[in-house]
Parts: C-alpha cells; structure tokens; sequence
C-alpha cells in the first residue's frame, strides 16, 4: 500500500481554503450591494425618485458603495444615506455634503486677504505656508484686518467675552494717602543738641559788646555751627527759630511730661517724600492699642536721605493726653494728602509699557483708539490726567489688554489689507 504524499494532501486543503474565501467574500459583497440598492430603492420610491448609475460624489469611504448612483431631485431636496449617515443637497444643479454646503457658504462670505504666523503675530503671508515649526499659517479674514482711523474695532460678542468695560472720565476730589511705619521718638541726642545750640546763643548774647571783634565772630560761629548741626538732626527753621525764642530744650524727645505731646519718627519713601508738605495732618495707630487712632502733623522733614533705605526721616507731633504712648513704641502713619479736583482716569485703565502710558479710548463709532497719556499723581485708585485725554471721554477699565492684544494681532493684517488695496 502506498503512503499518501504529504505535499500533495497541503496543495488541496490549501486550495479549498481559497476557494471556501472566496466564496464568503462573494456571497457578503452580494449582500451588501443588495441591501444597499434595497434601502436606496425604498428611500427613493417613497419621494418617487428613479436612481441612476452616476455617482453622487459625497465621499462615502465604502468602495463601490451603492449610493454611488444619481436620484433625480428637484433644487433643494435632501436624502439621506443609508451607510454612512451623510445628508447630500442639491444646490444649483450640484450635489454636495450639507456640512460642505454650509461652509463653502461660509467661505463665501469671509474673503482671506492674508495668512499669519501663529507664533509671531507680526509676521504674514499672501498664501498659505507653513513655520519653521511646520504650523500651519492662520487665516486672516479680511472683516479682521479691516483697517480704521478710529482704531480698532471689537464686536460686542466678543467685547462680552473678553469683560471688556468702560468708564467716563472725570473731574474728581483726589486725597492720597502716604503710609509709613515709624517709632515714638527717643532722641536724648538731638535734646543735648539744643541744649549746646541754647548755652551758644547765651555766650553769643555776652559777648556780644566785647571790644574784641574775634571773640564776636568766634561766638557766633560756634551758634550756626549748633544751628547746622540742629538741621542735620532733622529740626526746620521755623522749629530752630521758635528753639530760639524759649531757649528751651524739648525734653518729650526722650522723657516726656504727664499729658505732653510726643514725637513719632516715620520713614517716607523717596518717590513720595515730595508730596510731604509741614503741617499736613497724621494719623497715628500704635501696635499697643490696636484700632485707636492718635491725632498729629508733620513738624519737619530730614534733609538728608537715608541711602540704604531710599527713605527720608518725617518728624511728627502727636497729641498724647492719656500717656498712653511711650518711646520706642513701634507706629504706623497715615498722611492725608488733598490733591484736590483734578481731570481722574481708573488706574485699571492704564498700560505702562515702561516708555509710555497707554489708554484705550471707546469711541462712538464703536472702536477702541490707542492714546498716549501724560500721568501725574496716582491717588488710590485713580491717576491724574496731565494731557492726553478730555473729560466725558470714556476709556477702558476693565480688559484693556485683550484690546491692547486685539490691535497688536490685526496690526498686520490691517496692513496688509493696504497693500491690497495699492
């Protein structure tokens, strides 16, 4: 008995395998372009519709697809797809996607007039292209790059996203207020200082008849020496003139009376320290009496600057009835400065670039117009307006560097739209 070839028995149940394949794929594309004609046919019948053999170009991704036929529609009928779902219209005798029908509608009505860097606004192009990153350039429609001497101009829609909101400007009381820290005075130094200045001008009133012309002239240089150094210590003139008068020390710079008033040390920083004027009222809070305030003013200002602290000494009288302030004593200060009824724009609304001041200006035509402005004195939450702007105005105060973002991204497009125009 011969033995089966082993080659042999494999060629066969290969080729039944092929064959068997072949048939199920056969029998299932059967079915498939029969069920498609079927639901085409029954979709079709039930409008009346008579397929053909034409494609519909709708981009189904099915090969051989059955709705690869034409259906005889009237201008803006629609069917649906029985495989892929899509809805095919026709418009002016052309069959297309309804999602393709409404953006090439869409398209139509935004022209692009130029392509931007995404990474760099600034940069752009006349046709599409890619970055050195290989980003895609963003369009630029040409309703966006619309230039306009007013500035520049934001929807409302988009004004509401961004909070962008306007305030008037304004005549305004304007009161800023310098806070300061200090200490209640304790100066047995400055109090030894008056008593040389006092024993000075006693020898210079003895000696003051003397037949001895140098011994005149050595007095009174020893008093405005005393007086320089009373200067040096922080005291005015007006306060070394009325030292003068009573020739009599101020002992409350280091140990004072029942009852009598007290001086505080505070330290003023340098860009405020102009706006310090003697006789401006104070209000005095201690740490010892949390919430209690104590009334004083500014006797005198330091000539000298403290060079480490950028902060020059202000001398302040306070009031002390109760005793209840001793040297030492860590204060804090407020000084009330009446500006007084100036031209005001809302601090939010200013954009400091480090050269410039920036406002943005809503006009009535409804754009946002950049606008140099000159500042003075900021008062809380206010500035004083130089020159730049005039009252009823009305400038952004809330979003403005959305706005200030929105002209930086159009800049370009805008001028890009003029070189179309040339």
């Amino acid at each position: 008995m011969k033995r089966n070839n082993p080659l042999l028995i494999i060629v066969i149940l290969v080729a039944l395998s092929i064959a068997l394949l072949a048939y199920h794929s056969m029998a299932a594309g059967e079915q498939m372009r029969h069920d498609s004609m079927t639901a085409m046919q029954d979709v079709s019948s039930s409008q009346g519709k008579t397929p053909q053999e034409v494609c519909l170009e709708h981009k189904c991704p099915m090969h051989q697809c059955g709705m690869q036929v034409r259906v005889h529609l009237k201008p803006g009928e629609r069917i649906k797809c029985p495989i892929c779902g899509e809805y095919i219209t026709t418009e002016n005798s052309k069959i297309v996607p309804v999602a393709e029908e409404k953006n090439a509608a869409a398209k139509e009505e935004r022209k692009i007039i130029a392509y931007r860097n995404p990474m760099n606004p600034q940069v752009t192009s006349p046709v599409p292209m890619k970055d050195s990153m290989g980003m895609e350039y963003v369009p630029v429609y040409e309703e966006e790059g619309a230039a306009h001497p007013e500035g520049v101009s934001i929807s409302p829609e988009k004004q509401k996203l961004m909070g962008i909101s306007v305030s008037p400007v304004t005549k305004r009381d304007l009161v800023k207020i310098v806070h300061a820290s200090g200490k209640i005075a304790y100066d047995p130094e400055l109090v030894v200082t008056q008593e040389e200045f006092i024993q000075a001008l006693k020898v210079q009133d003895e000696t003051k008849d003397s037949p001895l012309q140098d011994v005149i002239d050595r007095a009174k240089s020893v008093t405005d020496a005393a007086r320089q150094k009373l200067k040096l210590k922080g005291m005015s003139d007006d306060q070394i003139a009325e030292l003068e008068k009573t020739r009599k020390a101020q002992t409350n710079l280091y140990l004072p009376a029942k009852g009598e008033n007290v001086w505080a040390y505070v330290s003023v920083y340098e860009y405020e320290i102009g706006l310090i004027k003697v006789g401006m009222p104070v209000d005095i809070e201690a740490v010892a009496y949390p919430g209690e305030v104590f009334q004083g003013q500014v006797a005198s200002v330091n000539p000298v600057l403290d060079a480490a602290t950028r902060t020059n000494q202000v001398r302040v009288e306070i009031k002390n009835p109760d005793d209840k302030l001793k040297p030492e004593m860590f204060v804090s200060a407020m000084i009330k400065i009446d500006i007084g009824e100036k031209l005001a724009v809302p601090e939010d609304a200013v954009i400091d670039t480090g050269e410039r001041k920036i406002v943005f200006v809503a006009t009535p035509e409804g754009y946002f117009d950049s606008r140099d402005v000159t500042l003075g004195t900021k008062a809380e939450k206010y500035y004083e307006v130089l020159s730049g702007l005039t009252e009823g105005e009305n400038v952004v105060s809330s979003g403005n560097f959305f706005v200030d973002s929105e002209s930086q991204l159009k800049a370009p497009a805008a001028t890009q739209t003029h070189q179309h125009q040339q």
